[in-house]
Order: C-alpha cells, then sequence, then structure tokens
C-alpha cells in the first residue's frame, strides 16, 4: 500500500512540473503513465486477494 501511495505522488508530482514548467510536457505524459500504470497493478492485486478460498 506504501508502494502504491508513494508512486501516486510521484505522478502527481510530475504531472504538475509538467504543467507549469515550459517545455517539459512530457513529464505530464510520463506523470499520467506512471498513475495509470500502478491503479492497474493495485487492482490486479486487490482482485487477486478478494477471492475466496476453498
Amino acid at each position: 500500500m506504501a508502494l502504491f501511495l508513494l508512486l501516486v505522488l510521484v505522478a502527481i508530482i510530475l504531472g504538475l512540473i509538467g504543467v507549469v514548467a515550459e517545455g517539459l510536457l512530457f513529464l505530464l505524459v510520463i506523470g499520467i503513465i506512471v498513475l495509470v500504470v500502478d491503479i492497474v497493478v493495485f487492482a490486479v492485486r486487490w482482485s487477486r486477494r478478494s477471492r475466496p478460498l476453498r
């Protein structure tokens, strides 16, 4: 869970720098990609945990 939150913070910071700094729009794109990948990994791990044991 800590890794998930850390990656979300990194994505937000990269996105803010990409928006504010002129010519660094690629940081915004990298931030969005990191956020999407992080959410997908979290969802996959969550779905594996929530399965009932037989």
